[in-house]
């Protein structure tokens, strides 16, 4: 099939649907210029002083928490970023009654900013960061702020403590209440779509064997391991297909 004839393929499952659910992963963010962990421009391509997953683990954020913040700051924290076609369309998907959830692997927080309501962030939030002792809650322009502290590490303005963002690093487990509320939204699910993820990163992306729907779409630029189970493929920008669905 062209790109039309997908579009209207995807058209008719979207209309004939009434509990959609979305999973998606850094695919839908790149397109609002955030990069993405495993793509050729991507931050594992990328020279650092340690590869970047084993900054990202729980074991190096306690022993080494500056060269952490420092990589955090840098890489994981972006500014000025929007939310691109694709959120806006899943957005209004929810909107219209149609789309019930958005599961998402993004720490961005853009779903929500587009005004989706209902996101199961698997993975947490930069947006949310917490102390580590008292529990006070902090934002992302504070830690973005700590860069001028003489060690470079967030402490509480309240005891003192060492502030942790509110994302799953590698060697932590991922939240309960979020894995069984996405378990529950995808097996509730009459249509699935898989958008902008390699289908590599587990727990997470087990989650879709749960979907028992008709109709599971995937959309991503390049092929996937479950492209074979699905009723529709479609390699193309997430935000292009997202948004050439009449809402």
């Amino acid at each position: 099939m062209n790109f039309d004839e997908q579009i209207e393929a995807l058209q008719k499952m979207y209309d004939e649907s009434k509990n959609i659910v979305f999973f998606g992963g850094a695919g839908v963010s790149t397109e609002s210029g955030i990069p993405d962990f495993r793509s050729q421009d991507g931050l594992y391509n990328q020279e650092w002083k340690y590869p970047p997953e084993t900054i990202i683990s729980r074991s190096f954020f306690d022993a080494n928490p500056a060269e952490f913040y420092r990589f955090y700051r840098a890489k994981l924290i972006i500014n000025g970023v929007k939310p691109n076609k694709a959120h806006i369309a899943l957005a209004q998907m929810e909107k219209a009654g149609k789309l019930k959830a958005v599961v998402t692997q993004n720490i961005d927080g853009l779903h929500q900013m587009a005004d989706s309501k209902t996101v199961f962030e698997l993975h947490g939030s930069t947006l949310r960061n917490f102390c580590m002792n008292c529990g006070t809650p902090y934002d992302i322009d504070f830690i973005a702020k700590s860069a001028d502290e003489p060690d470079g590490i967030p402490h509480c303005t309240k005891c003192g403590g060492k502030i942790k963002p509110d994302v799953v690093l590698y060697e932590e487990s991922l939240n309960d209440d979020i894995i069984n509320g996405a378990v529950k939204a995808i097996s509730a699910a009459d249509m699935l779509i898989i958008g902008g993820t390699s289908l590599v990163v587990y727990p997470a992306a087990g989650l879709v064997r749960y979907f028992g729907g008709k109709n599971l779409v995937l959309i991503n630029k390049s092929q996937t391991a479950a492209d074979s189970s699905a009723n529709l493929v479609i390699h193309e920008s997430i935000g292009k297909v997202l948004g050439a669905i009449k809402i």
